[in-house]
This record gives structure tokens, C-alpha cells and sequence, in this order.
């Protein structure tokens, strides 16, 4: 098979995998553990952090990581299926803003200890999180989709962000336009395939 995805369930390998199931192309997932990926060198030497996802394109003898990435390459190798916009001044800015800006605010909260004191840093993450899902949610006021008219990659990012994000104290999904979001992309096939694939949990209220 031509594409394989390596992930791990409700990691950064979502959006990319949601993608590839939108896309309705071929591909073969490989589940690589915690544990395995840091252990693993064959894995090591497709992706020397060992984390994941990467994404092994063997048809174009390509090795990508960095979920953002793979959703860029993926939306030029299958234009048809639209993850990226004709006009895509828009799509960048927010899939940058979020891999740089609330990605790695969960990120900081997710794992303080890797960036200082733990309770001063935790606290830190999580308003900055607020901070960008508020910024986020003013931004889908009076629109469905994040960056084009029609879903994009970034709304697959987003939607991965958002679940990610259900145990701050103010839940990214508890603002309306977040939430409409949420479940305009939940209906989305790819995402519903790729929850199922997955074997990731709802809340009651989108089931």
C-alpha cells in the first residue's frame, strides 16, 4: 500500500488520519506505542523524535512528520479532495496559528514538567489555551468551517484541538461556536471513520 499512517489514538496523529479518510485513498495504519516509538530505531529512523504521526508515502518515496505538514502535502497531492482552499492566505494563517500557538499551549499543558516549574507553567498553558480557543471561536462566528466555505485540513486540525482540550477547566467545546464546530466536522465521514478507527469516546452530548 502506498500510504501509511503511523499514530497512536487521540495523539497528533488525528487530524492527518481524519484526513486520509476524507480523502478516500488507501492506507495502512501502524499503531506504535509510547514505549515503542522512544525504543523502536527502525521507527527512530523515520522519525528521529519518535513520536507521532508520520506519514510514509512510498509511491513518491516520501517520509513526512509534523501533522500540520502532512496535512499541507496532503491537500496538494489530492487537490480533488479540497482539504486546501483555492485561496489559501487564510488556511495558512490558521493552521499555523494552530500548530504554533494553541498546539503548543496544550502541549505546555499536557507536560509542564518539560518546560519548568509544573503548577506555574500548567496555570500559564492553560490561559493561553483560553486565550486562543476564545480567539478561535470569535472567528467562527456566523460561519461553519475555519478558513474556506467548505471544510478544509484546518478543520481537522481544529477538531482534534478542541477534543484535546475537554479537560481544561473551560472546555473548548463549552463555547457555542466551537461546539457547532465540533459537530458540523464530527458528521464529516473521514473524522466519523477515523474516531471509529481510533476507538475514541464522545461526549453524551454528540453522540
Amino acid at each position: 500500500m502506498g500510504l501509511v499512517l503511523y499514530w497512536r489514538p487521540g495523539t497528533a496523529s488525528m487530524a492527518p488520519h481524519a484526513a486520509l479518510a476524507e480523502i478516500g485513498v488507501d492506507y495502512r495504519l501502524e499503531l506504535i506505542e509510547r514505549d515503542e516509538a522512544q525504543a523502536d530505531e527502525k521507527y527512530r529512523a523515520l522519525n528521529p523524535l519518535g513520536v507521532v504521526p508520520t506519514l510514509v508515502d512510498s509511491e513518491q518515496g516520501l517520509v513526512l512528520t509534523e501533522s500540520a505538514a502532512i496535512l499541507l502535502y496532503l491537500g496538494d497531492r489530492y487537490p480533488e479532495a479540497q482539504l486546501a482552499p483555492a485561496d489559501r492566505a487564510d488556511y495558512y494563517r490558521w493552521l499555523v496559528f494552530l500548530t504554533n500557538t494553541a498546539q503548543t499551549a496544550m502541549l505546555r499543558w499536557f507536560y509542564p514538567e518539560r518546560y519548568g516549574s509544573g503548577d506555574e507553567v500548567a496555570a500559564a498553558a492553560a490561559r493561553d489555551a483560553g486565550e486562543a480557543f476564545d480567539i478561535l471561536d470569535g472567528a467562527l462566528a456566523g460561519r461553519t468551517w475555519l478558513a474556506a466555505d467548505h471544510r478544509t485540513g484546518a478543520d481537522l486540525f481544529l477538531f482534534m484541538l478542541t477534543r484535546w482540550a475537554r479537560r481544561l477547566e473551560a472546555p473548548a467545546w463549552d463555547r457555542a461556536n466551537l461546539r457547532a464546530h465540533f459537530l458540523a466536522t464530527l458528521a464529516l465521514p473521514g473524522v466519523r471513520r477515523m474516531q471509529e478507527e481510533q476507538g475514541l469516546d464522545l461526549p453524551d452530548w454528540a453522540v
